[in-house]
């Protein structure tokens, strides 16, 4: 059975935003391997007064976007594959926040958030018009 155009999108999106989320994990777990000892031994407790490069380490990698992102893309694909659509809200919301991410800082994968967000929210739009009754009339 051949999937619809509508489809494919929010399965590429869904793949793109688990591949950012779980890219930027993996490096960044790599990156700050050194600071496992400090995360293991709860050295982060009462960190708030400190600003150290092993809890910085830790905001960003364990603590950061990557873990909610590859979910948020995941489940895309779960929900792709079960015939339901992503409510628009969370490709609106990631969109948001990829384009605040990528206007703040650079360089990041947060063009590719972005784009990942329009392709989701074009994949759900197409999907929804594809599957409206022929009698329903368009609203202005």
């Amino acid at each position: 059975m051949e999937q619809q155009s509508g489809n494919r999108m929010i399965k590429w999106a869904g793949g793109i935003l688990s591949f950012i989320g779980a890219g930027h994990l993996t490096v960044g777990l790599l990156l700050s391997s050194a600071s496992f000892g400090d995360w293991l031994s709860l050295q982060l407790w009462g960190h708030w007064w400190e600003d150290t490069k092993s809890a910085n380490a830790f905001w960003a990698n364990p603590a950061g976007f990557g873990l909610p992102l590859t979910l948020v893309g995941l489940l895309v694909v779960w929900m792709n594959r079960r015939g339901v659509v992503p409510p628009e809200f969370l490709a609106w919301t990631v969109l948001t926040w990829g384009a605040v991410c990528a206007v703040i800082v650079e360089p990041t994968p947060a063009p590719l958030v972005v784009a990942a967000a329009i392709l989701l929210l074009r994949g759900i739009r197409s999907t929804a018009f594809e599957n409206r009754s022929p009698l329903q009339v368009p609203t202005a």
